[in-house]
């Protein structure tokens, strides 16, 4: 029975995941959208380190997608398993389990046996649950799997059995009367066993009754066989003080559910006030020593129960269903998503390509949620693929004409789909990128030593030499900050470079230039990695957000605004009205 079980890894093994750069979760936004996804600060920490650890491996992500098809078709699973998980998670948080104790005390045994018994409850309903259900995917599987087999490889059966035993035989007994030795100078000298009782004491005054027998001298009896004449009450308060008001005491009686056996055990002369209690339980549980023998024999029959691997499931199983929750309500308002496909690939051999259908940028679907403004209808959707043709984008078009849009929503579907979700988009099937990179401009108060062209050049030098082939690689505005003849010799240069190298690239600029002379660029790089154009198109002078491979419109953009805003030398010339 394995003790590795996981819903994010298949196997016993754990992969190499690589760490997505911080600079691309804050382009991409993904720190945005995981507070959208999660329900508390914690939820929202854990789903965005699972999304951040990319696993570049076709058999990881074919897993976890598999789970999340399995969490998001059955919502009735979602709920039962999160009730449950719940209260594994209290057990694990609250209880005795995985902690460093050794169970020596009678309170602490009890406890432990009813954390035992509400675990086997859970893990019993994990099976029925997932067997209820009847999920397809090898995770769920196999955890259905587990479950059972923990259920019955482990004797919780036979655990049960000897819960309920317990729990039958200790019910019985109601309250436990001690005698407490004093000596000379009247302190607790040791505390013995007078009685075990199957009826709780009647309520009075323990130091009233306690009083009155010290002021009355023939009231102190010869011997100490005891005549059933004192009185008691259950009282905390009085219990705490007892030692401050009186310093010894000549009979306690204690209510506690669970049986016991004569003995004697030494109480230390210098305890003190609320002390009294933690004594006497110590008392009791050294006295104790037949329940102690029996409870401890009965955990060493099950000394393998534990909540670890069930317990480390719950941030997972969180993971996947506060995404699948996300995604429906999404769903509910049109928004279309599709469950990702891995590219077929020779052994050892990434074609690095992407087939995307219908792709859409999801932060702005998450702004139509958030904001109750627009529908689906609003949103444009594109097509994108990248081969050996059209390896590097280099993408133009107007202002705002939802260049970086595309470009992040590129990369948000590479880190849904590596994550095993459902990404925004009518098809997409891809080859996995090891990492992510994206280069876009940076704050002026983060090139105040080496000026914007310094610090740019110096980025994209560090993330170029990070990256590998099978990383996936989005520049935007890169290297526009300064005039237009430094900026183009540098994203020349760089473009040349990528080619040769054979990242799937996004470069979004403004140098028109730079895109007119794919000949050029494509003769000198690699050819199995060539450049092509794709512009951001407009209609009659208006932004359509569609993309499309083509050559770059050149001025025809710029001649477009200044005819748009009136500021073409015909119009500035005419006689305003």
């Amino acid at each position: 029975m394995t003790e590795c079980l996981s819903l994010l890894y298949p196997g016993e093994k754990r992969p190499d995941c690589r760490m997505l750069p911080d600079q691309s979760t804050h382009d991409l936004s993904l720190d945005v959208l995981c507070r959208e996804v999660g329900t508390s600060d914690a939820e929202r920490a854990v789903i965005f380190h699972t999304m951040r650890q990319l696993s570049a491996e076709a058999d990881v992500i074919r897993y976890r997608c598999e789970i999340f098809q399995d969490i998001l078709e059955h919502p009735g699973l979602r709920e039962k398993m999160q009730k449950l998980l719940d209260r594994v998670d209290f057990l694990r948080t609250y209880g005795s389990f995985g902690k460093d104790t050794d169970a020596s005390g009678v309170w602490e045994l009890v406890h432990r046996l009813d954390e035992m018994d509400e675990y086997i409850v859970c893990v019993q309903a994990i099976y029925e649950c997932l067997k209820e259900e009847k999920v397809s995917s090898r995770g769920l599987t196999a955890l259905r799997e587990y479950a059972r087999s923990l259920y019955e490889d482990q004797g919780f059966d036979a655990l049960k059995k000897d819960i309920d035993a317990l729990k039958k035989e200790t019910s019985k007994v109601r309250s436990v009367t001690l005698g407490v030795n004093l000596n000379e100078r009247f302190e607790p000298d040791g505390v013995g066993i007078v009685s075990i009782n199957s009826k709780p004491f009647s309520k009075s005054g323990v130091l009233s009754n306690f009083c009155d027998f010290l002021n009355r001298g023939n009231e102190i009896q010869e011997g100490n066989d005891w005549n059933h004449n004192y009185v008691f009450r259950t009282t905390t308060n009085e219990l705490a003080g007892i030692q401050d008001t009186v310093q010894n005491a000549a009979l306690l009686a204690v209510t506690r559910g669970l049986a016991a056996m004569p003995g004697i055990a030494g109480v230390a002369a210098d305890s003190r006030g609320g002390d009294v209690i933690r004594t006497l339980d110590r008392a009791i549980a050294s006295m104790l020593t037949g329940i102690v023998k029996k409870l401890k024999s009965v955990l060493s029959r099950h000394v393998t129960v534990s909540t670890s691997v069930i317990a480390g499931l719950i941030p997972e199983f969180m993971y996947y269903i506060r995404w699948a929750e996300y995604i429906e309500k999404l769903q509910g308002i049109g928004f279309t998503f599709c469950r990702p496909e891995v590219a077929e690939e020779e052994t050892g051999v990434n074609p690095r390509t992407m087939d995307a259908r219908g792709l859409y940028n999801l932060k702005l679907a998450a702004s139509v949620l958030k904001e109750g403004k627009g529908s689906s209808a609003d949103i444009v959707v594109n097509d994108l693929v990248f081969d050996r043709e059209h390896r590097i984008y280099l993408l133009t078009g107007a202002n705002r004409g939802g260049k970086t849009t595309v470009t992040q929503a590129v990369g948000l579907l590479f880190v849904l789909a590596q994550g095993g979700i459902h990404v925004p988009a009518e098809k997409f099937v891809f080859s996995p990128a090891d990492n992510i990179f994206t280069h876009y401009p940076a704050d002026e108060n983060q090139t105040m030593d080496l000026g914007r062209l310094g610090e740019e050049s110096q980025r994209f030098r560090d993330l170029f030499h990070a990256s590998t082939a099978d990383s996936l690689l989005l520049l935007n505005e890169s290297f526009s900050t300064t005039s237009f003849e430094e900026g183009y010799y540098i994203a020349r240069d760089v473009v040349k470079a990528i080619s040769r190298k054979g990242m799937r690239t996004i470069y979004n600029t403004h140098m028109h230039k730079l895109a007119l002379e794919l000949e050029t660029l494509n003769g000198e790089g690699d050819p199995q990695n060539r450049i092509a154009s794709l512009v951001a198109e407009t209609e009659d002078g208006k932004r359509s957000y569609r993309i499309r491979v083509a050559p770059p419109g050149g001025l025809s953009y710029a001649k477009d605004i200044a005819e748009k805003y009136g500021v073409t030398f015909e119009q500035l010339m005419e006689t305003p009205v």
